[in-house]
């Protein structure tokens, strides 16, 4: 849409979303969320195992050793599904499964 000046007209953005907030990188998005969840668990993450951006931000599912066991195959794994605004701010995190670092993924329903 344009404007009386001639100039592009923005699209309506929600409350939640101020004008000037800009969405960061995935890469970018990635670095924020191993450093803020690292400081919020004491641990740093072992991997980003998913990230995808959301009308709300990013979503991201992060995979942390939980308890070092040896050997490592015995390791507890835990994944956290975690919320970032679009600038890269932690909002949210939860801790889903946990499961032994040698655990595979089994299809659903066996």
């Amino acid at each position: 849409m344009i404007t009386n000046d001639g100039k592009p007209r923005r699209a309506h953005t929600s409350s939640r979303q101020d004008a000037t907030e800009e969405r960061v990188s995935a890469a970018e998005a990635m670095r924020r969320v191993i450093e803020q969840l690292s400081e919020l668990l004491g641990r740093a993450p072992e991997s980003v195992s998913s990230l995808k951006p959301t009308e709300q931000g990013w979503e991201a599912d992060v995979e942390v050793v939980e308890l070092e066991r040896i050997p490592e195959t015995t390791s507890v794994m835990a994944s956290y599904q975690v919320v970032l605004d679009p600038e890269g701010k932690l909002l949210a995190y939860e801790r889903g499964r946990r499961y032994t670092r040698a655990q595979i993924d089994r299809a659903e329903g066996r």
